[in-house]
C-alpha cells in the first residue's frame, strides 16, 4: 500500500530482503489470513496504521527457510504459523522467532494461516476478559465469521450455552448442523424481540459484540446483571467500496449508541473492548495466552474460502461483502 485510504492502492511489488537478524527467522509465506483490520488499514480508518507507505496483513503460515544465528525455537524446514503487526501479505517474511509457532501436523497451511489472530481473539475476549464460566449464556455476532466459529468452540470446551447471529440466511443451516450452535438468530430489524424470544427465560451472560449500531445497544438492553460485553469490531462501519463512505460514516458515527458509564454500577454490567494487535507488544502474556489456547485442543478453523495472491483483491471484494462463510485465506 503506498498510502492508506482505498484498497485499490493495494498493489504487488517485488523487493530485496536482507538475511534475517540474529533473533529472526525467514519464513516461506504459503497462506495469509484476510481480517477486516486489513480492509479498515487499506481504507484508513484503522488507529493503528503505519503511516505512509505499509504492507497490510496479520496472519500467516509458511515454512523456515533460514534462522538467525540465536534462534533456538524452530530450525529450517519446520512448519509453522505467524502473527505480524502488519507486514504478512508477503512470500517471504523475516520475523522475530517470538512471533511464530509450531503448526499442528495434520493442518493445512491454510488452516495455519487461520488460527492465531482468531483463536487469540475469541480467546482472550471470552476468558480474560469476559470471564466465561461454565453453564453461561453466550451471544456472538458475525458467528460464521473466523472469530465467532472459534469462540464456539471455545464455549463449548467450558459447557456454555451459544447463541450465535449471522446477517445472510444461507449461513444458518451451516452453524446450526455443522458447528453445533445451540441457537441461531438471523438479524433483522426487529433484533431485540429475536433475542428475547430465543433467551426465553435465560440470563444473557456475555457478548462477544463486533457490530455496532442498535444490534449493540438492543444487546446491551438484554445483557442480565453482572454481564458482560466485550467490543473487539465494529462491522456496521465497514463498506462495500474500495474506499470509505465518509458521509455514511459520519452519519453512523452520530448515531451510534451512547452508553452512560455513570449507569454501570446501577445497571452491573460491564462494557469492555480490545484491540488485538496491541497484545504482541506484550510479548510474554501473548505466549501464555497460546499456551492455554492450545491447551484447549481446539479443531482447526473452517477454511471457506481460498483463493491464489493473484485474486486478493477478488478475496477481499468478497469478504467485505459479508458473503463468507468461515475463514478467507489467499496462497502464495
Amino acid at each position: 500500500m503506498p498510502k492508506a485510504g482505498s484498497i485499490n492502492h493495494l498493489t504487488l511489488q517485488t523487493e530485496a530482503l536482507d538475511n534475517p537478524q540474529p533473533d529472526e527467522v525467514c519464513v516461506q509465506v504459503k497462506a495469509m489470513g484476510l481480517n477486516f483490520a486489513d480492509v479498515f488499514a487499506m481504507q484508513g480508518l484503522y488507529s493503528a496504521t503505519p503511516a505512509g507507505s505499509f504492507i497490510p496483513g496479520l496472519e500467516f503460515s509458511g515454512e523456515v527457510v533460514s534462522v538467525g544465528r540465536s534462534v533456538t525455537s524452530c530450525k529450517v524446514g519446520d512448519r509453522v504459523m505467524g502473527v505480524t503487526r502488519f507486514g504478512g501479505y508477503v512470500s517471504y517474511i523475516n520475523i522475530n522467532e517470538q512471533y511464530v509457532i509450531p503448526m499442528p501436523q495434520d493442518w493445512s497451511y491454510e488452516q495455519g494461516a487461520g488460527f492465531l489472530v482468531q483463536g487469540l481473539t475469541a480467546y482472550y475476549a471470552l476468558l480474560s476478559l469476559g470471564n466465561m464460566q461454565k453453564g453461561m449464556t453466550v451471544l456472538i455476532h458475525s458467528a460464521a465469521g473466523g472469530v465467532g466459529l472459534l469462540a464456539n468452540q471455545i464455549c463449548k470446551k467450558y459447557g456454555a450455552y451459544t447463541i450465535g447471529t449471522v446477517g445472510q440466511p444461507n449461513k444458518v443451516d451451516f452453524l446450526r448442523q455443522e458447528e453445533k450452535f445451540d441457537a441461531v438468530i438471523l438479524r433483522g430489524k426487529d433484533f431485540g424481540a429475536q433475542l428475547r424470544q430465543t433467551l426465553a427465560e435465560r440470563p444473557l451472560n456475555l457478548i462477544m459484540e463486533c457490530i455496532g449500531g442498535e444490534v449493540l445497544a438492543q444487546g446491551w438492553k438484554a445483557l442480565a446483571p453482572m454481564g458482560r460485553m466485550v467490543v473487539y469490531g465494529n462491522a456496521s462501519f465497514s463498506s462495500h467500496s474500495a474506499q470509505p463512505n465518509y458521509p455514511r460514516l459520519f452519519w453512523k458515527y452520530l448515531q451510534r449508541p451512547r452508553i452512560d458509564p455513570l449507569k454501570l454500577p446501577t445497571e452491573n454490567k460491564s462494557l469492555m473492548g480490545f484491540n488485538l494487535i496491541y497484545l504482541y507488544e506484550q510479548t510474554d502474556l501473548m505466549h501464555q495466552l497460546l499456551r492455554e489456547l492450545q491447551a484447549l485442543d481446539l479443531a482447526p478453523q473452517h477454511i471457506g474460502h481460498v483463493y491464489p495472491h493473484q485474486d486478493m483483491q477478488k478475496a477481499i471484494r468478497l469478504f467485505q461483502r459479508g458473503k463468507t462463510v468461515g475463514k478467507v485465506v489467499v496462497t502464495w
